[in-house]
């Protein structure tokens, strides 16, 4: 066989292999629509790495009816946006990939992309609360910057019209198909307002009171929530019993449906835990899970709809940390998960701050002090806790104090329904 035969003959094998493979994957045989379909279903990660395969493929990343298939997923495994203790404006975007498990990075930051578009300054903007595909920025004078992570659109949103007159104690976030919605609550204890943006209108509603429960048993006669208390520690330190939050984490907040009524829950400086029915306008706290005067770190969270209290605290010279939740049948806390003793021992004695945010049956708990910087995922449905792998970022020094989980979604909407 002389050498161009041989040639023929290997053209010809590699193209009966390539068409042997091609019968048995004809994704290039499918319709459109039935294409956009089968890729709607693949991790968002994933998506974006095949929109380098063909023309094809990457022509649909444009189209609205892929959008429209997406947006058929019923859900889609949480990232986690990642926020540093020292933020700097040329710092890429990090995120945690629950689905693939690592971290990655986003080519893109919403705010410098801001920056560019409006010729001002956007440092100043932290993340403060998320929703669905979206996540909320915040800025001293009260704007508002909504973005989407994974498409790096951005919006501002119509200004409040005017500087709140008490300060804002929580700012929360819901979502629904193609709109969303802010929630302020603004005041000292115990008087509350709150005041909702819908961006269908882009307009802030009235300030609407909130009056605090008739038969509110959590009241507490000895002091009050404006009152700082002081004590020594068993280290002999002067401590305060105010709740020191990093700025990200100044506004935290659960919003939720209870049995058919919006819920939102925050902490007051003090550390209770309060509980606020926007449908039916009134507030109540919850019974305090340790004494005012214990040394603690605490968080709220979401799972399923549900809230959940974290609280690492220090006892028999080890440090534990357990999740709660509020039990109305017996009218007391529960608890539902705890991190396994060999992992919370190396926190004590290193007065760690706690920062969680969930989604679905995930949580991620951020664990920071001087001394470390640690970070936890826990199935709060079976009580597993793994410790994620470093971040392992070109930039130095990049720790990270706390996460917005968000889903990866292409298709969610930033301006809402017009």
């Amino acid at each position: 066989m002389e050498a161009g035969d041989s040639m023929v003959c290997r053209r010809s094998h590699k193209r009966k292999l390539c068409e042997d493979e091609s019968s048995r994957f004809p994704l290039n045989d499918l319709n459109h629509d039935l294409l956009e379909r089968v890729l709607s279903w693949l991790p968002t990660s994933a998506f974006f790495r095949l929109t380098s395969v063909c023309k094809r493929w990457k022509s649909v990343a444009d189209s609205a009816t892929f959008k429209l298939a997406c947006s058929q997923v019923p859900s889609r495994d949480p990232w986690f946006f990642m926020v540093d203790s020292q933020p700097h404006p040329s710092h890429q975007p990090i995120v945690f990939d629950s689905t693939e498990g690592n971290w990655k990075k986003l080519n893109h930051s919403p705010l410098l992309q801001l920056n560019q578009e409006n010729r001002e300054s956007c440092t100043d903007f932290i993340p403060v609360a998320a929703s669905g595909g979206l996540i909320c920025f915040h800025r001293a004078d009260g704007e508002f910057i909504v973005n989407n992570p994974v498409t790096a659109s951005c919006r501002r949103l119509n200004s409040t019209s005017r500087t709140p007159q008490s300060p804002i104690r929580a700012i929360s976030m819901m979502s629904k198909a193609e709109t969303f919605k802010l929630v302020l609550v603004s005041g000292e204890l115990p008087n509350l307002t709150f005041r909702e943006y819908n961006s269908t209108t882009d307009e802030w509603g009235e300030d609407i009171v909130l009056t605090r429960k008739a038969d509110d048993r959590s009241v507490e006669t000895e002091t009050s929530d404006d009152c700082t208390q002081y004590f020594l520690s068993k280290c002999g330190n002067l401590v305060s019993t105010d709740i020191q939050r990093s700025p990200s984490k100044q506004y935290s907040s659960i919003l939720t449906l209870k049995d058919g009524e919006e819920m939102l829950y925050f902490l007051s400086s003090s550390g209770t835990v309060v509980a606020c029915n926007l449908t039916r306008r009134f507030f109540f706290e919850y019974p305090r899970l340790l004494p005012v005067f214990c040394e603690y770190s605490i968080d709220l969270v979401e799972s399923g709809g549900q809230m959940y209290v974290v609280l690492l605290s220090e006892f028999l010279e080890t440090a534990s940390l357990r999740v709660w939740t509020w039990d109305d049948g017996i009218q007391s806390w529960r608890q539902i998960a705890a991190m396994p003793p060999s992992m919370s021992h190396k926190f004590y004695g290193k007065k760690v701050d706690i920062n969680c945010t969930g989604d679905g049956k995930e949580m991620l708990v951020c664990v920071n002090s001087g001394q470390l910087c640690s970070y936890v995922m826990c199935n709060l449905a079976a009580n597993e806790w793994v410790e994620l792998p470093e971040c392992n970022s070109n930039e130095k020094g990049r720790e990270f104090v706390c996460a917005f989980s968000f889903e990866p979604r292409i298709e969610a909407s930033i301006w809402g329904r017009m």
